[in-house]
């Protein structure tokens, strides 16, 4: 997340494969080296011209895009939006258990959805009801305070104040190879690889810098 312009493909940390067979491997391939790939390169090419954005973060680029001329805004906050998203989809998967989720993220769930069956049957319903693409996300308002929003298309929480915690993508990039137009598969095959160690790691840094 601290690349910055010129900003390129970095291999991941687990092989295509190990995601089987919640996530199958030629999804992971095209998701990866493609759809990404593809948010990369257009964001690189819309920067190009504005040295001054050039140190700065994806956080900080989607922060501070409104400072761009107006007829570039748009697609510098879609792409930088579209790179910010997978990468972070992609940084928190990995097989695992929802007994993996320790504190403070597991008493911050507790506290502010009573339970963690009770979160997570919100966090499948909401993302069953994302209208057409985007993102349902488990965000941290900056007193540590979660609950989860949808976003459109490759809009972020930060564009509502909001930090980013955790994401399932339901593009239908993400799934139709394996799950076609059933989603709520997709979603129930998700539960099984998000790596709650990374997830309440991102909490946890956030909210000792809050």
């Amino acid at each position: 997340m601290e690349q910055h312009y010129p900003f390129v493909l970095d291999k991941l940390e687990y092989d295509y494969s190990d995601l089987e067979p919640y996530i199958d491997t030629e999804t992971m391939i095209i998701h990866h080296n493609k759809h990404l790939k593809t948010y990369i390169d257009n964001l690189n090419k819309s920067l190009s011209n504005y040295k001054k954005f050039h140190d700065f973060n994806l956080i900080n680029i989607i922060k501070m895009a409104k400072y761009l001329p107006f007829e570039v805004q748009t697609k510098v906050l879609n792409n930088a939006g579209g790179v910010y998203n997978h990468l972070l989809y992609f940084d928190i998967l990995k097989k695992s258990k929802i007994t993996d989720i320790k504190p403070p993220l597991k008493h911050a769930l507790i506290r502010d959805f009573n339970s963690i069956d009770n979160f997570i049957q919100k966090f499948k319903t909401q993302a069953l009801d994302v209208f057409g693409s985007g993102y349902t996300f488990l965000v941290s308002d900056r007193f540590g305070k979660l609950k989860l929003i949808n976003m459109k298309n490759q809009d972020t929480p930060f564009s509502v104040g909001l930090y980013p915690i955790l994401l399932i993508d339901v593009w239908e990039h993400a799934y139709y190879l394996k799950h076609k137009n059933l989603r709520k598969d997709y979603i129930e095959d998700f539960m099984n690889v998000i790596d709650w160690e990374k997830v309440t790691k991102i909490y946890k840094d956030y909210i000792n810098i809050c």
